[in-house]
Order: structure tokens, then sequence, then C-alpha cells
């Protein structure tokens, strides 16, 4: 019979499988598109829902804006947000066409005006590598070759809060309510020490594991779970 997951229960509206959003600064994004100011920065801001800390920036104009801390920043830094900008000062936001090659860049645009999809992790930066009439070729943190648009925006620089897996969770109630923050699962159980009711493996009877059963190659969402089918069979040749 098939079962919904905990896997799969997550984000469907229940208050157990939900991120606690309500506790969250800001979506940290590059102001719109039509603003080319500058301003200082003014404090930094731990927001539970970013693994890097965000800094409060307090601009020309007199509003105030948070984004991705980079790496290095102080309180009192200028930062620009402008298509004549430098890119050589890190925390300076402009497009990949006024970014020279070899640069390290994150907050990278997946399109132009979406204020930011990639790399926005604590520690990560992306390089940009080349370009061409129409695209900028970025190798993200996974070593993997992007093309963006050169009228997508990125900030300069490398996101601070690098080391931040370095430092160890001392107690499993800190890691807990780390990964319910962001609505990550912890801890990560075995199917057969789950109830009956979450887990077509789960029983009282933990130790039967003749229960366990490779799943059919088509069978539904419910019941794809555990051992899955082989991808192929027999010597390779």
């Amino acid at each position: 019979m098939g079962k919904s997951l905990i896997q799969q229960a997550r984000g469907k509206g229940g208050p157990s499988y939900l991120a606690r959003s309500f506790r969250y600064k800001t979506s940290a994004k590059h102001l719109p598109v039509t603003k080319n100011i500058g301003g200082t920065i003014s404090d930094f801001v731990k927001c539970p829902g970013h693994s890097a800390p965000l800094v409060e920036i307090t601009y020309d104009d007199g509003s105030l804006a948070l984004m991705i801390a980079p790496e290095g920043a102080c309180v009192g830094d200028k930062i620009a947000s402008a298509q004549d900008a430098r890119p050589t000062v890190n925390g300076n936001t402009l497009t990949l066409s006024n970014i020279p090659e070899g640069a390290s860049i994150y907050n990278i645009e997946s399109q132009p005006g979406d204020g930011g999809k990639f790399c926005r992790a604590g520690g990560v930066s992306a390089r940009l590598v080349s370009k061409t009439d129409k695209f900028a070729i970025v190798v993200l943190p996974s070593r993997k070759e992007k093309e963006f648009l050169l009228s997508c925006r990125a900030t300069i620089g490398i996101i601070a809060g690098g080391n931040r897996k370095e430092k160890p969770y001392l107690r499993a109630g800190a890691k807990h309510h780390a990964k319910r923050a962001r609505n990550k699962r912890y801890p990560m159980i075995s199917g057969a020490a789950q109830n009956a009711v979450d887990h077509p493996f789960g029983n009282k009877r933990t130790s039967r594991k003749a229960k366990q059963r490779p799943a059919p190659r088509f069978a539904p969402a419910g019941r794809k779970v555990g051992k899955l089918h082989p991808k192929r069979t027999g010597r390779k040749k």
C-alpha cells in the first residue's frame, strides 16, 4: 500500500513540516534594476534562514536594505549597486558585462532583475571565466559551468562565514533547532526504525530485515522507497 512519507509531507501545509520563515529577516536580494546607488555598511545581522551573515546597508537616499555579507566586510565600508561601480571592491553589485574575467562573484541572477538565485551559501563563490556576445560563462562551486546573460547582476567577492562547518555541534538540541529553522529533517533514521504508519519498512519488529524488497521499476511514487531497482545488471564488459 502506498504511504505518504515524511520526506513527501514536508512543505505541504502541516505546521510540523514547515520552515519557520516568520523568523527570517529578509530574502537578501539585489536592489531593483532601476536603482543605481551607493551606501555604507551600518550593521551585521544574523538571519536563521541564511547560513551566511547579512549586512545592513544605509543608502545615500536614506533607505535601508539587507544583503549577503562579503568576506572581509566591516562597518563603515562603502558599497555600491550601480553600473559604474568599481569591480575591485568586495560587495559591489554590477552586471556580468562589467565584471572582469577571473573575478570571484556570488548571488548571481538567473534572469535579469530576479534578485539573485545562485551562490548564496556561506563561504562559497563562483568564478567568471569567459564571455561571449550574449552570455557569461561562470564556474559554480560545484565546478559546473553555466551560462548567464550579460545583463544579469552579481556581487563581487566571496561570501562570509566560510568556516561555519568547522565548528561542531556540541549538543543534539542545538543541531535540532538549527535544522528546524530551515525545515531540514533531523535526525536521519532508517525506514525499519520508524512506525508502520510512517514508512513501508516500519514495524515494531525492526529485526525483520527480510521485509525489505527492491521496489519495482514502474512502482508508483509512494512505493518507490528503500531498495530501488538496479540501474543495470550483469557483468560489465
